[in-house]
């Protein structure tokens, strides 16, 4: 924060009575999700009734996961005379219908895409058939995945079909999505950075907003549609000076969109086998020996 002035973050996760005692220092910045914004809202314990300024960060993924009732809901309770700045990696339709409800006389500003370092991230990928990804995440588990496990996939129902699969092998697993109520969404997150929960299968409502250290690895389950998605995602390892992995699952289905993140990386992306594909070698039989005669 500018010199100052006090800035605060409300995030899902964190105790709610650390919130309060940030709140009563009276702060001129808050950093917030929506969800956590909202329940402060409905406690009474945040007014935006004096803001000036009000900045969406990640907007077309906010919008993604389902968060413009939210984005409406805190807006609306700012004053119409203030400052709206909105960031967004892409401009989809619904970014654009957010910016006209929202915004006087919006001013378009495009910059390049800065990447995210990743040199302290060691990349690797597997090419496993669709059918055999469930086995393959199984071996993986058996075999390294010994520390925190970030796990991302494409879709809602593949995020709880998978969180089922791993929960029935004994793995402590929670499931992270959009369709989570804010409640749920912070008992999960809280478990996974206590170290009660080893795996979080997440959609990318996850990578855009957890800040956890000790995530040693990251998987894709499902190949991200961009480089931009894939940088997001692996970023949540490899933090605060640590090192991290990142495994991608490249299946027949995914060849373009990994077709790009292989040429973006180039010799950085390892590739691995897994020994679900090794060939297995029969044991030689044990001829019996010949007796020995004597006498």
């Amino acid at each position: 924060a500018p010199r100052g002035m006090q800035a605060i973050g409300l995030l899902g996760g964190h105790a709610i009575r650390n919130d309060l005692q940030a709140l009563e220092r009276r702060p001129q910045i808050v950093v917030g999700t929506p969800g956590r914004i909202i329940d402060h809202l409905q406690r009474g314990t945040l007014s935006l009734r004096h803001v000036t300024y009000a900045v969406l960060d990640e907007a077309d993924q906010m919008l993604d996961i389902g968060f413009l009732p939210d984005i409406r809901r805190i807006l609306s309770r700012t004053p119409k005379r203030r400052q709206t700045a909105l960031f967004s990696a892409t401009m989809p339709s619904s970014i654009r219908r957010l910016i006209w409800q929202f915004m006087a006389d919006p001013q378009q500003v495009a910059v390049d895409a800065e990447k995210t370092p990743v040199d302290s991230i060691e990349q690797i990928y597997f090419e496993v058939a669709h059918r055999d990804k469930a086995a393959g995440l199984r071996e993986l588990i058996e075999r390294e995945l010994k520390g925190r496990t970030l796990v991302f996939c494409k879709t809602k129902r593949a995020v709880d079909m998978l969180e089922a699969n791993l929960s029935r092998m004994g793995v402590r697993v929670g499931a992270l999505h959009g369709d989570m109520d804010q409640r749920h969404r912070d008992h999960v997150i809280a478990d996974f950075r206590s170290g009660a929960l080893d795996v979080l299968v997440a959609t990318n409502v996850a990578a855009r907003g957890l800040d956890i250290p000790e995530i040693t690895h990251v998987l894709n389950f499902d190949v991200p549609q961009n480089v931009e998605e894939y940088v997001h995602r692996i970023g949540r390892t490899g933090r605060a000076g640590r090192d991290g992995k990142a495994i991608t699952f490249v299946s027949e289905w995914d060849m373009n969109e990994f077709d790009a993140i292989r040429a973006e990386f180039g010799e950085r992306l390892h590739e691995e086998r897994l020994d679900l594909y090794r060939p297995r070698v029969a044991p030689r039989p044990v001829e019996p020996q010949t007796p020995v005669q004597t006498g």
